[in-house]
């Protein structure tokens, strides 16, 4: 932290996370306003979805061959764009309102984020050396969770003491704060090579250098599939009421016990970085974490659920920081842009479609048997894991030093 730069970085990656968490927040309660519907609530993630997985492979691309802290404010603009033109519908500026528009601007935001995680782990690679990776992560990683506990809080809170507007004007005046952040690092950066393979070409050297190296992909994979099968906290508001018996103060109890898990496992290994045994501990954090969720759906006592749920946290962690390190570790400076994109098409879809599967597996078997059934899956993950990527599982984090 005695780094200007990292700590510019840091400025960016929790002004623009929350941002985009105060307008998640805001947009759902102003969709469910206007139309009552839950079903309309479920298209505000594909609505993001969508644009994200068309424009990410591009966005890779383009970090790779241009200015990084450029294509970074421009991201935050946008990013900015989205809750100014909602503070307009909110406040009647624009007529009658549509819920399609808020579909639109909502489609905005996904695009830009493609271009947010790509900017971040190119730049994370130019300001520390790599013997600082691992505490970097680590510290990133504390920074994400904590702006994930934050803004949701924030974007509830001003709503309902200033309204929907009040909030969305806030949201857009932390991204700008982002891409005045970005645009100020002091950082050196690789000379623009546009003019280089064919676009496509490009990407597609980004994807085969994923599935070829067997650590990164398995790392990746991991994280992908803990986060698909075991997005037990989706379904927090049906345990709440038809479980747990709790009111909605429960609810946020809850929801926020998970980040405060992760948040306290990122200040332990900023102190202490896991190297040796590095594979073990990410495949036994991610069984640990599907033990925790299996725990939760058994659980019938409210603070034995909450206990889980912040074990979750700790477990969750462990892997996104060993994913991060490894990450940074394993890619080449040149190809940072597109690999990145690659792990965000793993696992930034994976919260939208995780609790698709869950609530759709809820309707069908019951909610205590969907996510007992989510824990075990994420455990066999882990275990197929262990047996199908040998290199994984011996890894130390010196090697790749």
């Amino acid at each position: 932290m005695r780094n200007r730069s990292f700590r510019g970085l840091m400025a960016y990656r929790i002004c623009n996370i929350l941002s985009y968490q105060m307008v998640a927040v805001t947009v759902g309660w102003h969709v469910y306003e206007l139309t009552r519907d839950p079903w309309m609530l479920g298209l505000i993630g594909l609505a993001e979805l969508l644009p994200y997985f068309c424009v990410a492979p591009f966005a890779g691309y383009l970090v790779d061959h241009l200015p990084r802290r450029r294509l970074g404010m421009f991201a935050c603009i946008g990013l900015a764009l989205t809750p100014i033109a909602l503070a307009l519908i909110a406040a009647g500026v624009l007529g009658q309102v549509h819920v399609g528009w808020i579909y639109a601007a909502v489609a905005l935001t996904g695009a830009v984020r493609a271009f947010l995680g790509p900017v971040y782990n190119a730049l994370f690679a130019r300001v520390l050396p790599r013997t600082q990776f691992a505490r970097g992560a680590s510290v990133g990683s504390i920074v994400f969770q904590s702006a994930m506990v934050l803004g949701p809080a924030a974007g509830g809170l001003i709503v309902g003491l200033a309204g929907k507007s009040a909030a969305y004007a806030v949201a857009a005046g932390f991204a700008l704060m982002a891409a005045l952040a970005v645009g100020r690092l002091k950082v050196t950066e690789p000379a623009i090579t546009l003019q280089g393979a064919p676009i496509f070409a490009s990407i597609a050297e980004g994807a085969r250098f994923v599935f070829s190296h067997q650590i990164l992909l398995a790392a990746l994979a991991l994280d992908m599939f803990a986060v698909l099968f075991g997005g037990a906290i989706s379904l927090a508001p049906a345990f709440i009421k038809e479980i747990l018996h709790y009111g909605p103060e429960g609810l946020g109890i809850l929801r926020s016990a998970p980040a405060l898990g992760a948040v306290a496992m990122g200040v332990w290994l900023a102190r202490r970085p896991p190297t040796r045994n590095a594979g073990r501990i990410l495949l036994f954090a991610v069984a640990g974490f599907g033990i925790c969720i299996i725990g939760f759906g058994l659980s019938t006592a409210f603070w034995l659920s909450a206990f889980f749920l912040l074990m979750s946290g700790v477990c969750d962690g462990v892997s996104v920081v060993l994913r991060s390190t490894i990450l940074q570790l394993a890619t080449p400076d040149a190809m940072r842009g597109r690999v990145s994109s690659i792990n965000g098409l793993f696992v930034g879809s994976s919260n939208e479609l995780g609790a698709f599967y869950a609530g759709s597996m809820g309707r069908l078997l019951g909610l205590v048997p969907a996510v007992v059934l989510g824990g075990c899956v994420t455990m066999t993950v882990a275990a197929v894991t262990a047996w199908r990527a040998p290199r994984l599982r011996r890894l130390d984090m010196r090697e790749l030093t």
